[in-house]
């Protein structure tokens, strides 16, 4: 297997790879408001307001996927709900899903590790749509860095666990974390999640080893995680 790192967008601004939906249903009537005003007002910057509508947001907050752009919106929580229904705004805009779940009947060992050939112990894996397969991305200090997938290993690993069939393309994901030798961490998030933990590796990380203060983050990124997933058995 050739291994080929590739830097990806910044985070919390970029979705890898969404696809157009095929879905021709008209908008609703609400979602087509919505539109209009994104088209008719000036775009707010991301982070301090709306980005459909203009209203003041808290830092956290909920996201919609731009299907098209492959990007995510920061939205208030209005806005959000109107595209959590299939087909609203003609699939144009889906709701980043707000489900959390650990999994401790997920399976990995060492050695399919190493020949998924992950550089970090930080890694979550997706569903690409448009090339109908999974995709391994990493956080690094330079964003979200896609890894190859060995095809044989990566299948092991799908036999073995079902959860990883029952995420949403392009916007849940596994974020799995290695704990020790043979001791894995998996959980079922939200797309953003994963750009989340991205983005405090690439604002904290110094040196060669990354320093005390980004895995200090990390650990308090993962205590979160862990209070807010319910727990499985496996299969989500």
């Amino acid at each position: 297997m050739t291994a080929g790192p590739r830097p990806r967008g910044a985070p919390f601004a970029t979705l890898r790879s969404f696809t157009r939906s095929g879905r021709t249903e008209p908008p609703t009537t609400e979602a087509a408001a919505v539109l209009r005003r994104i088209t008719e007002r000036p775009r707010p910057r991301a982070g301090e307001a709306c980005e459909m509508c203009g209203e003041p947001i808290a830092d956290e907050h909920s996201h919609v996927a731009n299907l098209n752009d492959r990007r995510l919106m920061c939205t208030c929580r209005a806005c959000y709900l109107l595209f959590t229904s299939e087909g609203a705004a003609a699939g144009r805009y889906v709701a980043v899903p707000e489900r959390y779940v650990y999994d401790p009947a997920f399976v990995l060992t060492d050695a399919q590790w190493d020949r998924l050939q992950i550089p970090v112990d930080l890694v979550f894996f997706f569903r690409q749509t448009d090339l109908d397969r999974f995709v391994a991305c990493y956080p690094s200090p330079q964003g979200a860095t896609e890894s190859t997938l060995d095809l044989d290993s990566w299948q092991e690993v799908l036999d073995a666990n079902p959860l990883l069939d029952t995420l949403e393309p392009d916007i849940e994901a596994a974020l799995v974390r290695r704990t020790g030798s043979g001791s894995f961490e998996c959980f079922r998030t939200p797309v953003d999640a994963c750009y989340e933990l991205v983005g405090i590796v690439r604002q904290y990380w110094t040196g060669f080893h990354g320093g005390e203060e980004v895995w200090t983050r990390i650990e308090q990124f993962f205590d979160k995680l862990r209070e807010r997933s319910e727990r499985t058995s496996g299969g989500g």
